[in-house]
């Protein structure tokens, strides 16, 4: 729920002008040189914006769910990189310790995340261990007042910028599944920690991900989120309940992008002596990428709105993230397909984001797997 739009609505507003003014006139640089220039990096932090979702008591704006996707849409009208870059800080890099963690732990990172002093990553995946995530391989050995991690994560984004990461390990390997699990926070500059080559990727240029490999990692015990074993895999699914919301509201974004440029595009181009937007056929692509985005932003607005009201949206968030992800990948190929050869050449965004997109459908759970818990949740619900 909105608390304040005297205050949001400034800071949309805000949001909106350097989204469009200095960050798409950027794109192509990050897109060719793979990186975010580091004077952007250092308005962003003096924006804010690696704190949206942090607590105000920690020195984060502490957005609602209604305010993040507001704030994730205006983000979404760019390329990928520049939420990412900050999303994880908002989201998976920070989550878990805003949940779950302990006062201690609170104030000692939470006010780095929100400062952007600290980049926050979030390690999950594995190189065996995906969609099954409570099948994690990493351990965490108790050893006095330490554990000793060992394991491999994959496709960890802002891997190669991060303070701290977000470690699912399992701690009790008599027990198979979730309640094996448990959380850890764990410093990048610890010994025995090495990262992996940079991802070259389809899309997405300008975020990074690569491997993070644990080799006999000492990790004080008192990093063990909220300093109770087995609860990780519950902490990570709280994460990406609300990260789910996250990332449909950034497609709905992506999406009204897409189809301003391709509306753009269609008034200007001409053929067979009009601009092709007077082409029924063209605004048959334009119309449904319209109702369809609109149906996104609606979906993802009631959700967020019910989780403010501390209702369980379990199910909404994964219908959303369904659709919305799988909604602006259509509406990436219709705006390809509206710009013609064009919409092929790097020259227009609409070829990058085309590319940009297709990972919305794989991270934070694949859409096979909201469909799973769409379906799971929904026959739990009749029992």
């Amino acid at each position: 729920m909105i608390r304040d739009p005297e205050t949001l609505n400034p800071l949309l507003d805000s949001l909106a002008r350097y989204v469009r003014d200095r960050l798409v006139p950027l794109e192509a640089q990050v897109a060719e040189d793979d990186a975010i220039p580091d004077a952007v990096i250092e308005e962003m932090k003096a924006m804010g914006l690696f704190g949206l979702t942090i607590p105000e008591e920690y020195g984060g704006l502490g957005l609602t769910m209604e305010e993040e996707v507001l704030v994730a849409m205006e983000l979404g009208k760019t390329s990928p990189a520049f939420r990412s870059l900050v999303g994880t800080n908002n989201g998976i890099g920070s989550a878990g310790i805003v949940f779950d963690g302990t006062e201690a732990q609170k104030q000692k990172y939470l006010p780095k995340y929100a400062s952007g002093e600290l980049i926050g990553s979030f390690c999950l995946t594995e190189p065996d261990v995906g969609s099954d995530s409570a099948a994690v391989k990493t351990t965490a050995v108790r050893e006095g007042d330490h554990y000793i991690l060992n394991g491999t994560k994959r496709f960890i984004t802002n891997a190669p910028r991060a303070g701290t990461f977000t470690v699912m390990a399992r701690t009790d390997s008599s027990v198979k599944g979730a309640k094996g699990v448990s959380a850890f926070i764990v410093e990048a500059g610890l010994d025995g920690i090495s990262l992996g080559a940079k991802d070259k990727k389809m899309g997405q240029a300008g975020s990074s991900t690569c491997d993070v490999i644990f080799d006999n990692v000492r990790v004080p015990a008192d990093s063990l989120i909220g300093g109770v074993e087995g609860k990780g895999f519950y902490t990570a699914m709280k994460v990406l309940d609300r990260g789910r919301l996250h990332i449909s509201a950034v497609s709905v974004g992506v999406a009204e992008r897409l189809i301003d440029d391709a509306l753009r595009f269609a008034m200007e181009r001409t053929q067979f002596g009009k601009p092709i937007c007077e082409h029924q056929l063209i605004q048959a692509m334009l119309a449904d990428s319209k109702a369809e985005a609109f149906a996104g932003k609606s979906m993802v607005m009631e959700a967020a709105r019910k989780r403010d009201r501390g209702e369980p949206v379990s199910t909404e968030a994964a219908c959303s993230k369904l659709f919305c992800t799988e909604m602006v990948g259509r509406v990436a190929d219709r705006a390809v397909q509206i710009h013609g050869g064009a919409g092929y050449i790097s020259e227009y965004a609409a070829e990058r984001f085309y590319r940009d997109v297709r990972l919305f459908r794989l991270y934070e759970g694949t859409s096979q797997i909201q469909q799973i818990v769409i379906a799971r949740n929904m026959v739990k619900e009749k029992q």
